[in-house]
């Protein structure tokens, strides 16, 4: 099914935009971190906030940003810290913030920089927290490495504590934290999936072209989905990673981000430079015993679109469900439009 969009628009970025996050740990409210990529301008996070009762989103914050942000993560567990990549001279950087006390006013104090994550030689691609709970720890992916970082944000401090080394593949692109393991990180490259045992650092690949996403199914242990430039988006079922447990058919350009909703564990998002977000029902069928195909090849189901919201102008690169409400997610187009969408009317197929 195919549409326009009938959700709540957010005017107020003035600049280029990729990255924006859902505030997890604000439990009383719908928000969302959003972050600005502008060459000439001093970029800006701001902090929208869904007015209780109303259709009408709101700015909550406004910060001034040094630098193009490339990546934008909040805390899942203190809603007033969150992190960014962003171009530092000609290389990147990537820091962790805390928003000041007295945001919501209109000319908001200036956001306070709690710790850098300065170890990386080569190009930053992202931060990753432990999406689940309080946990002392971060995660940072460059081109050739993946860090992990003991944090302490009261005592304003970061240190590296083991890295894993990529140097024999292809760049690192991203990656996604285990929800129900935190010893388990996925990360991505041009021509491959891995994942990475904390512990030891050591790490298992599958071999794939041009992925640019990967995310984990926060309600079943052991799913994760990928965006795909060949094929789209595929779910997988980590015990057996020989074939895929289903295909979607992805964007009609690139498919460029996949997340699955926090509680509804059949419903996808997926986004792409075709200027659509689509809502996906991917059933699995899965349970603790494997997939129901016993040869492990893909299944298809009819119709698995439930809809596609298509009344953008410029590529999606930015996606997030609300943690708050499940039922909205929020959307970034590359033009600094955000738009607040819901999908109660297509719940009934689920």
């Amino acid at each position: 099914m195919q549409g326009g969009s009938s959700g709540i628009v957010y005017g107020g970025l003035k600049y280029q935009a990729r990255c924006i996050t859902d505030v997890r740990a604000d439990a009383g409210s719908t928000t969302f971190l959003a972050g600005t990529l502008s060459l000439k301008e001093e970029n800006e996070v701001h902090l929208i906030r869904l007015l209780p009762g109303e259709n009408e989103l709101v700015c909550d914050g406004l910060f001034y940003h040094p630098n193009e942000i490339w990546d934008l993560k909040s805390c899942p567990f203190d809603h007033r810290l969150f992190s960014t990549v962003y171009t530092s001279g000609e290389g990147y950087g990537a820091s962790v913030w805390k928003i000041p006390e007295l945001y919501g006013q209109s000319n908001s104090p200036q956001l306070e920089q709690l710790f850098t994550l300065d170890d990386h030689t080569d190009k930053i691609r992202c931060v990753l927290w432990w999406p689940l709970g309080k946990h002392d720890k971060l995660i940072s992916i460059n081109d050739r490495n993946i860090f992990l970082w003991n944090i302490d944000p009261s005592n304003k401090s970061a240190k590296v504590i083991s890295q894993g080394s990529a140097d024999m593949l292809p760049n690192l692109r991203g990656g996604a934290w285990d929800p129900h393991n935190h010893n388990t990180v996925a990360t991505i490259t041009d021509s491959s999936l891995h994942f990475w045992d904390l512990r030891s650092m050591k790490s298992n690949a599958i071999e794939h072209a041009h992925i640019r996403d990967v995310d984990y199914n926060p309600k079943k242990q052991n799913i994760i989905a990928t965006a795909e430039d060949e094929f789209g988006i595929r779910l997988w079922d980590l015990r057996m990673l020989k074939h895929p447990l289903k295909d979607l058919p992805g964007h009609s350009h690139w498919t460029w981000a996949v997340r699955h909703n926090p509680e509804y564990d059949e419903l996808i998002l997926s986004a792409g430079t075709d200027s659509a977000v689509n809502l996906w029902l991917a059933k699995v069928g899965t349970d603790d015993s494997g997939p129901e195909s016993p040869s492990g090849s893909p299944t298809r189901q009819e119709e698995p679109l439930l809809h596609s919201y298509t009344d953008y102008e410029d590529s999606i690169y930015g996606i997030a469900w609300s943690s708050h409400d499940p039922s909205l997610f929020a959307s970034l187009s590359y033009d600094g439009r955000v738009v607040l969408e819901s999908v109660k009317p297509h719940l009934q197929r689920k």
